[in-house]
C-alpha cells in the first residue's frame, strides 16, 4: 500500500557518503506516489542505542551504510521491532528506499546471521595465508557460510570461507565457545580483535 511518510534515520561511515546520501535520498520521486521521505536524524559513526530508541519513537527503518552495528545492538533492535538495514553499495540503498515508497520494503531473501568469531591469534603459512586463530563468541560457523569482516565496527572485507580447521583437522563446523582456524579467500590482512561474521542468505516464509 500507499504511505504518506517514510522517517529514516540514516548512519555513515564517512562526513562524504553521509553528504551525498542525503542529497541523493531528498532527490527520490516515484511517479503517482505521494510520499514526504523524512531524515528524521543523521550522523557519522555506528548505530547507538539512541538511534534505535528515536527509530522505535518516530517509527523510523535505520539505514547503515558501510557500518555494522554490534551484537548488543542488533539485540535492542529485535525487541523494539526495528528495520535496520545496512547497505555498501549507494545504488542499493536508493532503490530500496524507491522499493519502500511503492510498498514494497520486504524483501524476499534476507541475510542471516549465523555467528560470530573474535580473532585471538594470527598465523602466516607459506603458500597458503594468513589463518585466523579465532574464537566463536556467538551461533554456528560453518564453512559453506559467507564470511565478512569487522574491525572497530567498520566493514573491511567481504568473501568467503576457503578453509575452517581445529587442531589441523578440516572441518565443516564450529559452535560457540570453541577455538577454530580460520582462512578467508584472497583475504589475508586479518588483525588481532577483528570480528569475523558469517552469514547466509535466505529465503522468507510467507506467513
Amino acid at each position: 500500500g500507499k504511505i504518506d511518510k517514510l522517517n529514516i534515520i540514516l548512519k555513515t561511515d564517512t562526513q562524504g557518503s553521509l553528504d551525498a546520501l542525503q542529497e541523493a535520498i531528498k532527490k527520490i520521486k516515484i511517479e503517482n506516489v505521494e510520499v514526504e521521505i523524512n531524515i528524521i536524524h543523521s550522523g557519522v559513526g555506528n548505530i547507538t542505542e539512541t538511534d534505535v530508541m528515536l527509530a522505535s519513537a518516530s517509527q523510523a527503518i535505520i539505514i547503515g551504510f558501510n557500518i555494522r552495528p554490534d551484537t548488543n545492538i542488533q539485540k535492542i533492535a529485535k525487541s523494539e521491532k526495528i528495520d535496520i538495514r545496512l547497505y555498501k553499495i549507494i545504488y542499493d540503498l536508493l532503490d530500496e528506499i524507491k522499493s519502500a515508497l511503492k510498498g514494497f520494503l520486504k524483501p524476499k531473501i534476507e541475510e542471516y546471521v549465523c555467528g560470530q568469531a573474535e580473532v585471538r591469534e594470527i598465523f602466516k603459512i607459506p603458500k597458503i595465508g594468513t589463518i585466523a586463530g579465532s574464537y566463536v563468541l556467538n551461533g554456528k560457523i560453518s564453512k559453506n557460510d559467507n564470511i565478512r569482516v569487522i574491525r572497530d565496527g567498520k566493514l573491511i572485507y567481504e568473501g568467503k570461507v576457503s578453509s575452517l580447521k581445529r587442531f589441523k583437522e578440516d572441518i565443516k563446523e564450529v559452535n560457540a565457545d570453541f577455538e577454530c582456524g580460520i582462512g578467508i579467500e584472497k583475504f589475508n590482512d586479518i588483525k588481532l580483535k577483528d570480528i569475523l561474521e558469517f552469514y547466509i542468505f535466505r529465503e522468507i516464509k510467507e506467513k
